[in-house]
């Protein structure tokens, strides 16, 4: 095993692979560290691009990020999903779907009530995703990552 696996498989586990499980804290975590990967390369991609007069380094760097982070927020929502014994393909009704309805309800004149429905949707995502806890013990998708073995401490 390398020196960077090392300090950083767990991380690359839980950032870029799809398969697993992934608890609540680790799932806020993961949107802090996108925050602060987003707010870094931003303001290094505007200082870079005033060293050298092309002030658009700065957006692309930005969406080039953007693409990273919502593949990885990807992966991480599916492990989150997998933690609370669901398919991954949930995450179609959860963050598809609220996009769709909102443009589905400008067009048949009812604006509000599907943005209502979105919201909803969307709400009900959060507290699936970001609140309730996952699956106690061995689900479809894995051992329970806050089991007592699959722990460094515990508190």
């Amino acid at each position: 095993m390398s020196l960077f696996q090392l300090l950083f498989g767990e991380w690359i586990q839980l950032l870029f692979h799809f398969n697993g499980r992934a608890n609540r804290a680790k799932y806020w975590l993961s949107f802090l560290i996108y925050l602060a990967a987003l707010l870094f390369l931003y303001i290094l991609g505007v200082v870079v691009g005033a060293l050298i007069g092309i002030p658009d380094v700065a957006t692309l760097l930005f969406v080039i990020a953007f693409v990273g982070v919502v593949i990885s927020a990807t992966a991480v929502a599916v492990k989150r999903l997998h933690d609370r014994n669901k398919s991954g393909w949930w995450l179609l009704l959860f963050y598809g779907v609220p996009s769709m309805l909102g443009g589905i309800g400008r067009y048949a004149g009812y604006e509000l009530v599907f943005q209502l429905a979105g919201t909803l949707l969307s709400i009900w995502a959060l507290v699936e995703l970001g609140i309730l806890r996952g699956t106690r013990g061995r689900n479809n998708y894995g051992s329970d990552p806050l089991a007592v073995g699959n722990m460094r401490t515990r508190r």
